[in-house]
């Protein structure tokens, strides 16, 4: 499984559902649960970490004896968001009084760490590239950013006509100091042009070892492409339509780092 077409995925209360044991990734998992006004969505975390994160509307979580309220937004394309980081071994429980779309962005891990708030205007956000190459990335949950044991996740927004995760690179081999070894899962909103009418982007992972991860997709609104290994980038959004995706990696190291190694073939003036 490299690409998910919305709906592919879905399991239950969830309108996907991507954890190691259906994906076939050991570290990095992420869920979407719609929730309707009025109502909760409760789920074990099991022995991973989470983050809630709305995609729209608000919510409140209760983790254990912390209740942590999220004023949340409008859409991905409206800005920043607040989020919640919940523990591994706990219950959880997301009420939204307005309903809503809330990611739940995961990662196996070790250490049990306290459920904390996470503020929205103390996420960076960074703009990089340049050109037809300009993106702004969202650094919530990057690794210098917010503390987690395993969990790293940062979400982008391309511009209509406009590459981002260029040029290609990858995080496949743990080489201290050089590059570490990172699942990664991508989930995709396109921005709807004048008239409502719906985008699509493409997303290409091609081999950096041999038998290795190869996928040229066409993706919308609630597709999803895995990445276990390879080289990864171009994401093309479609002239018109911005490209929104939600980045979350994670794996073995022993330290939390986000170290890539660009594709020698491609200008890296483009980062």
């Amino acid at each position: 499984m490299t690409y998910v077409p919305k709906g592919g995925a879905a399991e239950g209360p969830y309108a996907l559902e991507l954890d190691p044991k259906r994906s076939g990734l050991v570290y990095s998992a992420l869920r979407v649960v719609d929730i309707e006004p009025g109502a909760t969505h409760s789920f074990a975390t099991g022995e991973s970490e989470w983050i809630v994160l709305p995609l729209t509307g608000g919510c409140t979580v209760h983790a254990e004896d912390e209740i942590i309220e999220l004023l949340g937004r409008g859409s991905v394309f409206s800005g920043v968001s607040d989020f919640a980081y919940v523990p591994r071994d706990a219950q959880i429980q997301i009420a939204s009084g307005a309903g809503g779309r809330f990611a739940l962005a995961g990662a196996k891990c070790e250490r049990r760490l306290p459920a904390r708030y996470g503020s929205a205007p103390e996420v960076s956000v960074e703009h990089r590239g340049s050109g037809t190459c300009a993106r702004e990335v969202r650094n919530f949950a990057s690794a210098d950013a917010f503390d987690c044991d395993r969990l790293i996740a940062v979400e982008v927004i391309t511009p209509g006509g406009n590459w981002s995760s260029y040029p290609p690179h990858k995080h496949d081999e743990h080489r201290p100091g050089v590059e570490a070894e990172l699942e990664e899962i991508y989930y995709f909103e396109i921005e709807a042009g004048e008239g409502g009418q719906e985008g699509f982007g493409y997303q290409r992972v091609f081999p950096s070892r041999p038998g290795g991860t190869d996928v040229l997709a066409e993706v919308r609104t609630g597709d999803a492409v895995l990445v276990p290994d390879g080289w990864h980038g171009p994401s093309i959004a479609q002239p018109g339509h911005s490209m929104y995706y939600l980045n979350v990696m994670a794996g073995p190291g022993d330290e939390r780092e986000w170290r890539i190694c660009f594709h020698p073939d491609h200008t890296e003036g483009y980062r």
